[in-house]
């Protein structure tokens, strides 16, 4: 073997392997996003991993779950790196084996991805060939000392700790290039393909019916809430893509097949024949734990989706809508809430400004009353009229319900779990909501220590509609110190309280009531 056991095989392993991801990274730029193995073999795990993992995924690292898979894939493979180069040899290429299996599984994995050809493999593999060439370099023994006329010679000890200083040289040098790589590459994709210009370039359609202005009412007095719209940077994201696609509107086209009457695929410009509307509407993710924050509210602009469903004719047996994303994503959302007087729309705009890529650019669905994930589909480009009981979407296949009504929940945003309160008068709050029926009302219970409270009344900021939430608030009077809890529990339109009965969000949404630990003091 090569190496010796007292050298630095393992960097000898992480440097091939930065240059392997690096290269790779890089290569792919002229190729587009389809080529991108990083992004394909996160999507690959992605749509591989069990239902209950994303939830617990989720539920740990909200918005940030995606850069945690990233960093957790490139680890993983550092360290299978690191550890099969410590058995490579020249009978026994044991790292390089492990290095080309990884380019396999990431040419397989961009195969596999929507949109992607044969070609788009070329930088994987490449960048499998240049990781391989670095690790047998660094482990055939042939980097040494020059020669030093006149030196007495080395014992052999002394030549260890040389030869094992000046790989580590060349390890830590080659581990920057595969990092410079790879950077670089990152970089150079996302200018060259970003749609940021085609977005700033885009002005929002001439509105046919505006959204009614919001009251100042909504929005109670004298208490920390979040605002009743919330402004696009603060929108939760929660979806699939590990990369967000860069779809222009050139390019965008929408496909509606099936069955249908006739099957129908609009341009973009092809929606200027359609009244453009704008919405207030709030949405909410499956995925939000009992309490959670995984649900915003903004003013959508679009075209109804009924509107676009009309002309292509729904066959009456018809009772899913199957939309994909063109990242492959799909969602299942039952063809009345896309054709009743809910108004679900193909949004274009939000809060009066282009999609923000993230969030769908330059379309998506948005349709009141559903969770987003049999409804929200972000850059959709395929509609299909099928049945429930002949097609499965992305989150039905994984365990979720195929139907996702919102359900009647509510949050207590002040006070914060272990928040210290002083004696004398206080006012809480929080939101509730049940889309598509609205709220009624909302009550709070504050249990003293070691007692038990009464449910009272809170008061309500005006409605705006039955697809928002509504925000609430309570004065209170502390008088007591010591921990208390708070509980929160809504009614909606339809008479029907909250339960308390508490449900994990698996598999259509959590419930239960929201109580909370403070002290006064």
């Amino acid at each position: 073997m090569a190496v010796s056991p007292r050298g630095p095989w393992a960097l000898c392993g992480i440097a091939a392997a930065a240059v392997a991801l690096g290269v790779a990274e890089l290569v792919a730029v002229p190729f587009g996003p389809a080529a991108d193995s990083r992004t394909a073999v996160g999507s690959a795990v992605i749509d591989r991993t069990p239902g209950p993992v994303k939830e617990w995924a989720i539920a740990t690292f909200g918005t940030a779950d995606k850069l945690v898979l990233t960093v957790l894939v490139v680890a993983v493979i550092l360290v299978i790196a690191a550890i099969s180069a410590r058995f490579e040899s020249r009978r026994m290429p044991v790292g390089s084996l492990a290095i080309a299996a990884a380019g396999v599984l990431g040419a397989a994995a961009v195969l596999s991805r929507p949109g992607s050809s044969a070609i788009d493999v070329l930088p994987t593999v490449i960048g499998a060939v240049c990781g391989i060439a670095v690790l047998r370099l660094l482990t055939s023994g042939r980097i040494k000392d020059a020669p030093d006329d006149g030196a007495e010679t080395e014992s052999a000890e002394g030549d260890h700790t040389d030869r094992g200083r000046r790989l580590t040289l060349f390890g830590v040098g080659f581990l920057a290039v595969g990092a410079a790589s790879g950077v670089a590459g990152a970089v150079l994709s996302r200018l060259t393909s970003s749609v940021s210009g085609d977005r700033q370039n885009f002005a929002l359609p001439r509105v046919g019916r505006t959204a009614p202005e919001v009251p100042a009412a909504v929005q109670p007095a004298n208490v920390d809430l979040p605002p009743f719209v919330t402004s696009n940077a603060d929108f939760y994201r929660i979806d699939t893509a590990l990369s967000v696609p860069q779809l222009s509107r050139a390019d965008w086209k929408l496909r509606i097949h099936g069955m249908v009457d006739r099957e129908i695929t609009y341009t973009f410009e092809d929606l200027d024949r359609f009244e453009a509307v704008e919405d207030i509407i709030t949405l909410a993710c499956v995925s939000n734990p009992v309490g959670g924050d995984l649900i915003s509210t903004a003013k959508w602009t679009g075209y109804r989706v009924r509107d676009l469903l009309a002309e292509a004719g729904v066959h009456p047996d018809a009772d899913m809508v199957l939309s994909t994303s063109v990242d492959g994503f799909t969602a299942g959302t039952p063809v009345e809430a896309f054709t009743d007087d809910r108004d679900a729309l193909l949004a274009v705009g939000m809060n009066g400004e282009p999609l923000p890529t993230e969030h769908g650019y330059p379309a998506r669905l948005v349709v009141p009353g559903l969770y987003g994930y049999v409804s929200a589909t972000k850059w959709v480009v395929d509609l299909e009229l099928t049945r429930f009981d002949r097609a499965e979407a992305y989150w039905t296949k994984l365990g979720w319900s195929a139907r996702g009504p919102i359900k009647t929940q509510s949050r207590i945003d002040v006070p914060r779990t272990g928040q210290d309160v002083a004696l004398g008068p206080a006012t809480f709050g929080g939101v509730a909501w049940a889309q598509n029926r609205g709220v009624r009302a909302v009550e709070v219970r504050i249990d003293p220590p070691g007692g038990k409270g009464d449910w009272r009344p809170a008061t309500l900021g005006a409605s705006y509609s039955n697809e928002t939430w509504r925000l609430w608030s309570i004065d209170w009077r502390a008088e007591q110190t010591g921990l208390h809890t708070i509980s929160v529990r809504a009614t909606d339109n339809t008479g029907a309280v909250q339960t308390e009965q508490r449900a994990d969000p698996v598999p259509d949404g959590a419930s239960g009531w929201q109580s909370i630990i403070f002290a006064v003091r």
